[in-house]
């Protein structure tokens, strides 16, 4: 199993990690669980630092991928046929982010790691 962090799920793991569930800090924290961070995740953290509403990201935005290697994760990019996919579900779902994560754990195969029940109803599967 392989697994893809939503990205509330990433800052909690490196802030507040007592707010995760006892299965997903025992996942994260097994260096043996490929678990990936996607490129939407950088671009929802600075979109949401730029708009004021995550101020504490500025470490994030500084430190970068090596923060996110320390950790153990691998990067996930997106490619032409994640965007599609996440243009083309059917559900009215309107948040860009989740919609692109959805589409790269579906098209990766990856467990998507996520508390949102808004990605319920996408063709992924989710842990929490």
């Amino acid at each position: 199993m392989a697994f893809l962090l939503d990205t509330h799920a990433l800052l909690w793991w490196l802030a507040e990690p007592e707010r995760l569930s006892s299965v997903v800090h025992a996942t994260l924290a097994d260096p043996a669980q490929p678990v990936f961070i996607s490129a939407a995740s950088a671009w929802e953290i600075a979109t949401k630092h730029r708009l004021g509403r995550l101020p504490t990201a500025e470490v994030l935005l500084q430190e970068g991928w090596p923060l996110m290697e320390s950790q153990g994760f691998q990067s996930l990019p997106v490619s032409w046929i994640h965007g599609l996919r996440a243009g083309s579900y059917p559900m009215p779902h309107r948040d860009p982010f989740d919609r692109l994560l959805a589409a790269q754990a579906e098209l990766e195969q990856l467990i998507l790691i996520t508390l949102d029940p808004a990605l319920a109803p996408f063709p992924c599967q989710t842990l929490w």
